[in-house]
């Protein structure tokens, strides 16, 4: 074999390589009976799960999953068990081959410890028995397995281009569980095994998108509500003597609940949505052709399931829908409001322009007051000074030495009171 020097492989070459052969199907030969369960699983109920199975295991002298093993299958002696862990759930198919003679009665789930069964964590979601048989090209007498199904209204199809048939009525019977009956025509191992999971993934497929429809039939009249109290207040922002404070109040308030109910129902919304689509999914890799009296899984799907999904679906784009309007209402009610502030601004400011204009005034009153002031009082001085000098001989006229004075004070004293207000005013400016 030739050898080649490459560069190092990816970290996670291998592991990705892998993922796509992960959990094959089992082989199946008719006769089989299957038991299949899925759990609804909480994060500390995966803990508890690993040791239920490692407790089973070790009852049937068997190694338990590996540790961080998402799926596990294993030969029990009395059954056959595969394990799988999904993201929201967990499920078990417990398989036993060979005769019956009740299709429904003797069923695999029969054989397994029933105080294990008992002990596992999580909540039941989906029960299913399903029977396969070997069948001729012929295939299945409607009258004969109607009985099987409590004669409620049969759901099937020759699928596989014809090499088996299915048959289901999708309801829960007295015992709690589903029920499948596959008619194998010429189907191989691997076949038979990809068309039973197909048919669990279908079931429990259907039962997690459900999961959606009570919460979004509870959301409608919510939504309503909220719909209602949003025309409301928009009704009242186009009027223009309403409060925008109280009206800013409501619509924040109203904008919260409807993102607390987004927020804690989003996940599940979405979800609907993905498991309705791998039900389209499976549904169309059975290749179904018409069994002439009965409905197919994929009209049945159509009628039953999608009608449901179209609600669920209607509901998150509503809710998408309406925090896009209360986003917009809040925009437009807080542009506003920023007008108004901006107006009452504007009216201070002018307010502000004019009383500052009368200070002006009333300074330049107080400049001339004080300029007049202090030249009475220098004159004043001087007049004493000539007075002195008059009175030490000084050939002086007091009065006319005050006379001339005067305008030499009143102008010395303008010139130093405007270089002072100058002054003040170009340190104003430098500390602005």
């Amino acid at each position: 074999m030739t050898t080649f020097s490459l560069p190092p492989n990816h970290p996670q070459r291998y592991l990705l390589n892998n993922e796509v052969h992960a959990r094959p199907c089992t082989s199946l030969y008719a006769p089989e009976r299957t038991s299949h369960i899925a759990l609804m699983m909480t994060a500390e109920q995966r803990v508890e799960e690993r040791e239920a199975l490692a407790v089973l295991c070790e009852r049937y002298i068997q190694p338990p999953p590996a540790a961080g093993a998402d799926h596990f299958v294993a030969d029990l002696g009395p059954f056959r068990l595969r394990w799988e862990q999904h993201g929201e759930f967990s499920t078990y198919t417990f398989y036993v081959h060979g005769p019956f003679n009740d299709a429904f009665t003797e069923t695999a789930l029969a054989l397994v410890p029933a105080e294990w069964l008992k002990s596992l964590p999580g909540q039941l979601i989906v029960g299913t028995h399903a029977t396969i048989v070997q069948s001729d090209e012929q295939g299945a007498d409607l009258d004969v397995i109607s009985p099987l199904f409590s004669d409620n209204t049969l759901i099937g199809s020759d699928v596989s281009g014809g090499a088996a048939q299915v048959f289901t009525d999708f309801r829960i019977h007295s015992d709690g569980f589903g029920r499948i009956l596959i008619y194998d025509r010429r189907l191989r191992s691997r076949q038979l095994g990809r068309l039973l999971q197909r048919m669990f993934e279908i079931e429990v497929y259907r039962m997690m998108a459900l999961l959606t429809f009570p919460i979004a039939r509870r959301l409608i009249p919510q939504l309503t509500d909220a719909d209602q109290r949003l025309l409301c207040i928009t009704t009242e922002m186009s009027q223009a003597s309403s409060n925008e404070a109280d009206l800013l109040d409501n619509l924040t308030m109203l904008a919260a609940e409807v993102e607390h109910s987004q927020s804690s129902t989003q996940f599940r919304l979405s979800a609907s949505q993905a498991y309705f689509r791998l039900v389209g999914l499976r549904i169309n890799e059975l290749r179904e052709e018409r069994i002439r009296g009965i409905q197919t899984l994929a009209e049945f799907m159509d009628r039953r399931l999608e009608p449901a999904m179209n609600t669920c679906s209607a509901v998150e784009r509503r809710q998408i829908t309406l925090s896009k309007r209360i986003a917009r209402a809040s925009q437009l009610l807080r542009t506003r409001v920023e007008i108004a502030l901006e107006r009452q601004n504007q009216i201070l400011l002018e307010s502000m322009d004019r009383r500052a204009k009368l200070q002006l005034r009333l300074q330049e009153t107080v400049e001339g007051l004080s300029v007049a002031a202090i030249t009475y009082y220098a004159a004043s001085l001087v007049g004493y000074i000539a007075k002195a000098g008059k009175e030490m001989g000084l050939p002086i006229n007091p009065a006319l030495v005050i006379g001339i004075s005067i305008p030499v004070i009143a102008l010395l004293v303008t010139v130093g009171v405007r270089y002072i207000r100058r002054a003040v005013e170009k340190a104003q400016t430098s500390n602005a």
